[in-house]
């Protein structure tokens, strides 16, 4: 169901299972993990996560799940849970594609996405009470960082889907695109960050893993950019881009140190 290929310093993670909305069990999500070992064993430059069809993902495939005997910690804690934090830990930019339905496990790994471009038709929200379930894979944190506790409640308690160019809007992603531009503009993107200052990027995720994980305030949010450029001033990056600032050249980055 997980597909990778690479190329150009790019790496690509695709969901291929429209026929079912790319659902996803925990067959795939151990294959999602081992793509993303890869990619990050291959010393790729950023990585693009998208799903083929018409869906990115509708979420955990329940097709098959006996609500008696199934072992809902072991799927969430065990497999999604660690997979979602290894998304998140990549060192590399991320860059998602999100269209159709992006729901519950589907949400979830938008969110461990450090950019998401939306389609403009695509559908976001909880449809959990229709499953006497809640929802799960870090959405709840997401709403309410972003929509505030009073529109999260409306939002899980009606069932209601936003979409993607209202999702954009309430400020929960990053752009909206027309459905047909959406691909190629995150594909643009990712190409984009492959050739900038990779360990540049990386104090950012770093930084803002800290203020997001450890809700570190300004000034110790202010001395991890301190170190972090104390650092990066030892890179061939910072270098280079220095250089050419002052050689008035655009500058050439090797992602090393």
């Amino acid at each position: 169901m997980i597909e990778l290929t690479i190329a150009d310093d790019v790496a690509e993670v695709v969901l291929n299972a429209p026929e079912q909305r790319n659902a996803v069990d925990a067959s795939a999500l151990q294959e999602m993990a081992d793509a993303y070992r890869q990619a990050e064993q291959a010393g790729v430059r950023a990585l693009v996560l998208r799903g083929e069809g018409k869906a990115f993902c509708a979420g955990r495939d329940i097709s098959q799940v006996d609500p008696v005997t199934d072992d809902a910690s072991g799927f969430l804690r065990g497999r999604l849970q660690p997979l979602l934090e290894q998304m998140a830990a990549f060192p590399a930019p991320t860059f998602a594609v999100a269209h159709g339905a992006c729901l519950g496990i589907g949400l979830g790994l938008l969110i461990a996405t450090d950019v998401v471009y939306v389609a403009e038709s695509a559908k976001l929200g909880s449809p959990f009470a229709a499953l006497g379930a809640t929802l799960d894979s870090g959405g709840h944190a997401l709403f309410f960082e972003r929509l505030g506790a009073h529109r999260t409640f409306d939002l899980i308690y009606s069932g209601r889907l936003m979409s993607g160019a209202e999702a954009v809007a309430a400020g929960l992603f990053s752009q909206a695109f027309p459905d047909d531009e959406v691909l190629a503009a995150t594909r643009a993107a990712a190409a984009h960050a492959a050739q900038g200052p990779t360990l540049a990027f990386l104090a950012t995720k770093e930084i803002l893993r800290g203020l997001r994980d450890e809700r570190q305030g300004l000034w110790r949010s202010v001395e991890a950019e301190n170190a972090a450029q104390v650092a990066l001033a030892q890179t061939e990056d910072f270098r280079e881009g220095f250089a050419a600032f002052q050689q008035k050249r655009k500058p050439s980055f090797t992602g090393r140190g």
